[in-house]
């Protein structure tokens, strides 16, 4: 819960620790998977505003979602954390084939 501590607002999203995507788990199918657990899992992220938001069914999708989480934690700032809030109620908006 983000009031007690254990979740941010803005950083990337949790995923399942033996999640797969083809039959390749996510760290087997990108580099640097791990690295996204530096930070404590979020309610949205740069990720999610960007479209790479729900279901996981192939490998580039979780290829680009860490590629924009990692974007994120090796970019953070508060003005960016700021815009990433600002953005996040237009993105759900938005029609998006990857979110239901």
């Amino acid at each position: 819960m983000v009031f007690t501590g254990n979740l941010s607002l803005v950083v990337p999203r949790p995923h399942a620790v033996h999640a797969k995507a083809k039959n390749r788990l996510y760290d087997e199918a990108v580099d640097g998977y791990f690295a996204r657990h530096r930070v404590k899992p979020g309610i949205t992220g740069w990720a999610q505003i960007n479209g790479w938001r729900g279901e996981i069914d192939n490998e580039e999708k979780i290829q680009k979602r860490v590629e924009f989480d990692l974007y994120y934690i090796e970019n953070w700032s508060a003005l960016f954390d700021a815009y990433i809030l600002f953005k996040t109620p237009i993105a759900l908006m938005t029609k998006n084939e990857n979110a239901y």
